[in-house]
């Protein structure tokens, strides 16, 4: 889905406890490289390949992937992607979630030995399977706040923990658009802060969000609900104020 010049949705659709849900990578790119924010669930390189392929932008030209944090369906395909261009790919991540990307420590939220029995015996095979065995890449370079990466028009890093301890933000400055990862969502159109079930903290996330207020946003790319047109900032003040 394209969102504006040289930045476009992935769509990228998974099965999950009986429904269908939508993930929403983002691929920006210029004539020099491209650059794909968050790769889905493990297994989903080809269908990253063939959505570059419609775009119109080789595969080739991947020269690096930003994950906004450690979640699964955010690292899920980045080994894959690594190990198809021969690991001629940077990776950026923040600090506070770097191990856990890694496999140094194991994923917060999809760690087996944290979990009661009663939700281990709720888990199917499939899914405690990729729970211990969950993606990880080297994480090779470090993003902190503010801080700006000179490529396709500049991106700028916004720090938003909460959701976990180094998630962030991106803001392409070219195009007026903010890549929220998973600090905020669409539904119906509306945005909303955090899912609460799957925020470690959700008042340092909701606080987050405040940092949004200090730019100029004309388009919110949300990984799960996709991209919400128009000015992001009465729907953030409104989920402040609950």
């Amino acid at each position: 889905m394209k969102v504006a010049s040289e930045v476009e949705v992935i769509e990228l659709k998974i099965e999950a406890l009986g429904k269908q849900i939508v993930l929403n990578p983002t691929l920006v790119w210029d004539n020099k490289m491209s650059i794909l924010i968050d790769t889905g669930v493990p297994g989903q390189l080809n269908k990253i390949k063939e959505s570059m392929s419609k775009i119109g932008v080789p595969f080739e030209t991947l020269k690096a992937i930003i994950l906004t944090h450690q979640d699964i369906d955010h690292i899920g395909s980045a080994p894959q992607l690594l190990n198809e261009l021969n690991n001629q790919i940077t990776v950026y991540a923040h600090e506070n979630d770097k191990p856990y990307i890694e496999g140094a420590l194991p994923l917060i939220k999809t760690d087996t030995s944290r979990m009661s029995k009663e939700e281990l015996a709720s888990l199917p095979k499939e899914v405690k399977h990729l729970y211990d065995n969950s993606p990880k890449v080297k994480v090779d370079g470090l993003l902190e706040n503010k801080q700006e990466l000179p490529y396709c028009g500049g991106i700028e890093v916004i720090y938003t923990p909460g959701h976990s301890p180094g998630h962030i933000s991106l803001y392409l400055k070219q195009s007026k658009t903010l890549v929220a990862g998973d600090a905020m969502v669409k539904i119906n159109n509306q945005l909303h802060g955090p899912v609460k079930q799957t925020t470690l903290d959700i008042k340092t996330a909701t606080e987050s969000l405040k940092k949004f207020l200090d730019y100029d946003i004309d388009t919110v790319i949300c990984y799960h609900g996709g991209v919400f047109r128009g000015d992001p900032s009465p729907h953030i003040l409104k989920i402040l104020n609950e």
